[in-house]
């Protein structure tokens, strides 16, 4: 019996450590969902300067010339993919929503209707786990600090691949947080490039200009996309963090409910124990006094 109490005692000292640590993930997972979210109004004040930057050039463009062609505009019909799951675990069902998208979209499959371009190293796992075609990743960012670099990476990729004909549309695919219990996936056209979301802005003093509008519009329209990029990467750094946090609230109510039952089959251990002492010192005494 003592032996059997001291293996529960071991284990419940056990699963408290993992509670620590357990509270430990959750936290810091927090942190990082918190500094992705602060960094989301500069990235999309940036997109915004450079948007109003576009509608300025279109006006200058000559009425009787359309924008610059997008990229890949010339390339046989091929669709990329650009799916944005976790680098790490602990996330609970949050690749397989990614992938699920994905896979709506015909990607992964092998089939030549569109290619997997996935970010995120625990997600190709995932990805080779249902036997999905891969055509390209990129690990995700570890830190908010690592998107810039991780876009910077992520675009030089696509524009290689569009200038190869490897593409003529990417669509891009991520989570964002604050989807509650499930999650939510966002979707947004990268190629061709929509220039009607800017209507062209005249002002009374036109800038002065080094380019020919056309080769401006070009270069703002790849720098608006690096700002999208951006912020969807950001956005899926949050919420990859906030699945782990939802995770490390399952892992933490499950922890709790186990060191119940372990703290209250050590005590009644304990009652055992002492009853079975008190059983063996009555039966001693009884022995003693005996007149035989």
């Amino acid at each position: 019996m003592a032996e059997r109490l001291a293996d529960i005692e071991g284990r419940i000292s056990s699963v408290r450590q993992l509670s620590a640590v357990v509270t430990a993930m959750r936290g810091i997972a927090a942190a990082r969902t918190h500094e992705a979210n602060a960094r989301l109004d500069g990235i999309r004040a940036y997109a915004r300067t450079i948007g109003m930057a576009i509608a300025q050039a279109l006006a200058l463009q000559p009425e009787d010339e359309d924008p610059p062609a997008h990229r890949g505009q010339d390339c046989p019909p091929r669709h990329l993919i650009v799916a944005v799951a976790s680098e790490q675990g602990f996330v609970g069902g949050y690749n397989s929503h990614v992938l699920d998208a994905a896979v709506r979209y015909g990607a992964g499959q092998g089939d030549g209707r569109a290619d997997l371009f996935l970010i995120g190293d625990r997600g190709a796992m995932t990805a080779a786990e249902r036997d999905l075609a891969v055509a390209c990743s990129l690990p995700m960012a570890g830190h908010v600090d690592q998107v810039a670099s991780l876009a910077n990476r992520l675009a030089d990729a696509l524009f290689d691949r569009l200038e190869r004909g490897l593409a003529d549309r990417v669509t891009l695919l991520h989570a964002v947080p604050g989807g509650g219990i499930g999650t939510e996936i966002a979707e947004k056209t990268l190629i061709p490039f929509d220039y009607a979301r800017f209507p062209p802005v005249s002002r009374a003093q036109p800038p002065l200009l080094t380019l020919p509008p056309a080769a401006l519009l070009t270069r703002l329209a790849d720098e608006y996309m690096f700002a999208e990029l951006c912020e969807a990467l950001t956005l899926g750094y949050a919420a990859e963090n906030e699945a782990r946090m939802r995770a490390m609230v399952a892992a933490r109510d499950n922890v709790g409910r186990t060191l119940d039952e372990l703290t209250a089959r050590a005590r009644q251990l304990r009652q055992d124990q002492i009853t079975e002492e008190v059983v063996e010192l009555a039966t001693a005494t009884i022995s003693g006094s005996d007149p035989a």
